[in-house]
């Protein structure tokens, strides 16, 4: 695989948590030679959790090394001065001082440093360590999602900020070597909080003059269209089902007055589905098998509530490489999440994770980089790493707009083309926003010679294309590949399927609901014994969207070494399966052990869970050396039910100080944070809030950058905008004669705000 994207890049990896490790694995499986650091004895998930060590692992070598020796540090500072890349979610004061940022950058000034923290460096609540369940219960996230039969927060049981940080850094870092030329070494700075708000922008936002849609989505409801079937079986259904013929049988012979009650009682979750409370006692009638199979035929969007693991023998996931076989030398034969992203060489799985220390061989031979110098002069402080790439968004819904709006964050130019109607998650504005600030807009009806006119001219402009339209209709817009090379040979063209480019379901519907479902989200996140429900954070579309702007950064790196165009793609279905990473398939067919979720989903653990004090709820983590067993005794308690009594005679701040008291951690699980969280003065001061002026909502506060680039912080140039809003503008740059603009516009061609 010496021909890779990334082959003869090195990688330092420095990290106790997953985020840091998946984004290393998102880059050594492109070709970047990473070296991961294990402490002496070798990284606790060796032998507390095999499956997700063995993902989270291969493709990598492994150096074991005492960073707090002098011996380490030397050896730690030789391999930074070879390498390209380190990532690391390590306090700055360990290694002797090393990792501190100045320190870094001016010994290593040709160095990309990666960092992950809890919250942005600058942030009063830096010092939470870096843990999924501390952060987002802090956040008040947990509160996001109701959990069933009780009240207060619920522990979220999906990664949502591991997954989010670990691809906002790998994004960075791409953005950062594309542009390493012009701006040398540099840092890119994101945190589990901010991981998280890469679902939370389209939950949390606040506007001074508000509208029923963007209210919408302050309801904390799990809104989902989730069918039992008579085999007791579950399925999520995401478009109107009404029409497909035995459910319309099914329908004519209810009780008129019945079917009127059921639809005036229980107004429906969806206005996809429309007959909600009807349809859920059709769907009783027959098995899942038979159901799917019809509603599949009439091209309505359905897939299984499935147990975790169970999609590693899907059809589909096999052929597109998102379930892959990989002899691991402590396991044996697995199955595995493959990469999630199409480029081409393509991703691979190198090798499987290493034995501890395997690695001395590979280290031996690397020499110290020189200084990245840079060979232009239009980069210096306060650069953003894609000033001047330019990408055309024809996406719609989440999974397509949000990477042209990261890209758009670290400096791209980007254009939103869309219909004269708009985007049709338009019609749902708390989540329309949240993946489309920073982009310049143009409406146009592709489907007149005028409006292909307009789109020819925008993809000659363009560095990039990108949409999640499906295929068959692209192509009849001349927006498959073939059509977008043959205007601008270079292009980088990226699409975005729901699964995946090849095989019998390449051209199927699908939503981030479905890949929940198929994928184990809606089982796991319901907690032990409860019905499937959904996440209502969107996390499938966004992780996917965030696979696609990495294919995308690492096709324009290609571009700039050959000059040549290329196309590459992400599917929610390769995203999905890479969130079951932590995970994998035995050749019995039994799965290495994971984390579950209690029925009253508190947490997946006594050492790992929410409680209920007296003022409120705290988050916990005693998982170290005999926390949990002080913690019980400095309580009174015997067993984790005497310890909810316990703690629910006790304040917040006084249970706080008990689990500290152990050896433990414990925070606040905040509740109702979504305009406290935008108003806080430490969030606005760290960048975590951006306000945008808008011609609708006046003023429009929303969650902020996902990253940060050192002195290259992120800009909030453009709301999101309205239909049409730079039409005349764009159009202009693009050579068109105003009258010929003014032409266009009256014939309904073009929208124009």
């Amino acid at each position: 695989m010496s021909d890779q994207a990334l082959s003869g890049i090195r990688i330092v990896e420095l990290g106790g948590g997953l985020a840091a490790a998946l984004a290393a694995l998102l880059l050594a499986e492109v070709g970047a030679d990473v070296v991961r650091i294990e402490p002496i004895g070798g990284d606790p998930l060796r032998k507390a959790d095999p499956g997700a060590f063995a993902v989270h692992n291969r493709s990598k070598a492994s150096l074991e090394l005492d960073t707090g020796s002098p011996e380490g540090q030397a050896e730690l500072a030789r391999l930074l001065g070879a390498a390209d890349i380190f990532i690391h979610d390590s306090d700055a004061d360990l290694a002797g001082g090393l990792l501190e940022p100045a320190a870094l950058a001016a010994r290593f000034p040709h160095l990309i440093v990666g960092r992950i923290g809890s919250w942005p460096a600058d942030h009063p609540r830096a010092a939470t360590p870096v843990d999924e369940g501390l952060v987002l219960a802090e956040a008040g996230v947990f509160d996001e999602q109701p959990p069933i039969g009780r009240d207060g927060p619920g522990f979220v049981r999906f990664r949502l900020g591991d997954g989010g940080s670990a691809y906002l850094c790998a994004i960075g870092i791409l953005g950062r070597l594309l542009s390493r030329d012009r701006l040398g070494g540099g840092r890119v700075d994101t945190s589990l909080i901010q991981g998280a708000m890469s679902s939370l922008l389209m939950l949390w936002n606040k506007a001074e003059q508000s509208t029923p849609s963007l209210d919408g989505g302050h309801i904390r409801k799990v809104m989902a269209t989730i069918y039992q079937c008579s085999d007791g079986l579950w399925m999520h259904v995401m478009s109107n089902p009404d029409k497909v013929p035995s459910m319309a049988a099914g329908i004519s012979q209810m009780d008129p007055e019945e079917r009127e009650r059921l639809l005036r009682e229980f107004p429906s979750p969806s206005f996809n589905i429309p007959s909600d409370a009807v349809n859920a006692v059709v769907f009783r009638t027959r098995t899942r098998a038979e159901w799917i199979a019809e509603l599949r035929e009439n091209d309505i969007a359905v897939a299984p509530c499935l147990a975790l693991g169970e999609l590693y023998d899907d059809e589909q996931a096999r052929i597109n490489g998102y379930a892959i076989e990989v002899n691991d030398p402590v396991l044996g034969p697995t199955t595995q999440p493959g990469p999630p992203i199409g480029v081409q060489p393509p991703a691979a799985v190198r090798h499987a994770a290493p034995p501890l220390d395997s690695g001395r061989d590979v280290v031996a031979g690397w020499t110290p980089r020189a200084a990245a110098g840079r060979t232009s002069s239009s980069g210096g402080a306060g650069a953003l790493p894609l000033a001047g790439v330019k990408v055309l968004d024809l996406g719609n819904y989440l999974a397509g707009p949000l990477a042209p709006m990261i890209m758009a964050d670290m400096g791209a130019d980007v254009i939103k083309l869309e219909v004269p109607a708009g985007d049709p998650l338009r019609n749902v504005e708390w989540a329309f926003n949240g993946c489309q600030r920073n982009k310049r807009g143009i409406a146009a009806d592709l489907k007149q010679p005028e409006g292909q006119a307009v789109l020819k001219r925008l993809i000659e402009w363009a560095d990039v294309v990108h949409h999640n339209l499906r295929m068959p209709a692209a192509r009849k817009l001349g927006l498959d590949y073939e059509a977008v090379s043959a205007i601008n040979p270079q292009a980088i063209f990226c699409h975005v399927s729901s699964y995946g480019p090849t095989g019998p379901s390449k051209d199927w519907p699908g939503y981030d609901q479905m890949m929940q479902s198929s994928c184990g989200w809606e089982y796991e996140g319901a907690g032990e014994g409860n019905r499937p429900t959904w996440f209502r954070f969107g996390m499938m579309d966004h992780q996917c969207a965030m696979a696609s702007a990495i294919a995308t950064l690492i096709a324009l790196l290609q571009r700039k070494a050959d000059g040549k165009g290329r196309a590459v793609n992400a599917s929610l279905l390769g995203a999905g399966m890479m969130t079951m990473r932590e995970t994998v398939r035995l050749a019995d067919g039994s799965l290495t052990p994971y984390a579950r979720l209690d029925h009253a989903q508190m947490g997946t653990s006594p050492q790992r869970r929410l409680f209920h004090c007296a003022d409120g709820w705290i988050m916990t983590v005693t998982e170290a050396d005999g926390a949990h067993a002080r913690l019980l005794g400095a309580m009174g308690a015997a067993d984790v039910g005497a310890l909810e009594q316990a703690m629910a005679a006790r304040d917040c701040a006084t249970a706080i100080a008990a689990v500290r008291g152990a050896g433990g951690q414990a925070v606040r699980a905040t509740e109702n944070q979504r305009e406290a969280f935008l108003a806080d003065p430490d969030n606005i001061a760290a960048g975590l809030v951006a306000t945008f002026a808008h011609p609708v909502y006046r003023r429009l506060d929303q969650p902020g950058a996902l990253f940060s680039f050192g002195n290259a912080q992120v800009q909030f140039r453009h709301a999101p905008p309205v239909i049409g809003q730079s039409s005349r503008e764009i159009l202009g740059e693009c050579g068109f004669a105003p009258a010929e603009i003014e032409e266009m516009i009256g014939r309904g061609v073009v929208a124009a705000a």
